[in-house]
């Protein structure tokens, strides 16, 4: 099991917006993270930044930014686009944290 970090960038004004549709994520959305191996899943706001960092804990290989090739992820994303920074594909545009320090 390891643990990967990322941000992304959230529109201003969008915090509500965001809430509401993380709390009514789709079941067939969760089931197939849960499915991939991704547990654990946090996403934290900077509201001075608008940044919003992701963390989760996987299982497999692949984390929740790596199933893009599924078609309820693409409709997730378009889903998604109108509040985030995107890129082409409607995919959030993401970047990866390292890790620097855990105390277990």
């Amino acid at each position: 099991m390891q643990t990967v970090a990322f941000k992304m960038k959230l529109k201003a004004g969008f915090k509500d917006e965001y809430k509401k549709r993380h709390h009514a994520i789709w079941p067939e959305l969760s089931d197939l993270l849960k499915d991939a191996g991704v547990s654990d899943y946090f996403i934290f706001l900077d509201e001075e930044t608008n940044i919003l960092f992701g963390v989760q804990k996987q299982a497999g290989e692949a984390s929740s930014q790596d199933l893009g090739d599924t078609e309820i992820v693409k409709r997730w994303w378009a889903h998604m686009a109108d509040i985030m920074e995107t890129n082409p594909d409607n995919s959030p545009v993401t970047v990866p944290l390292e890790q620097v320090f855990y105390m277990g």
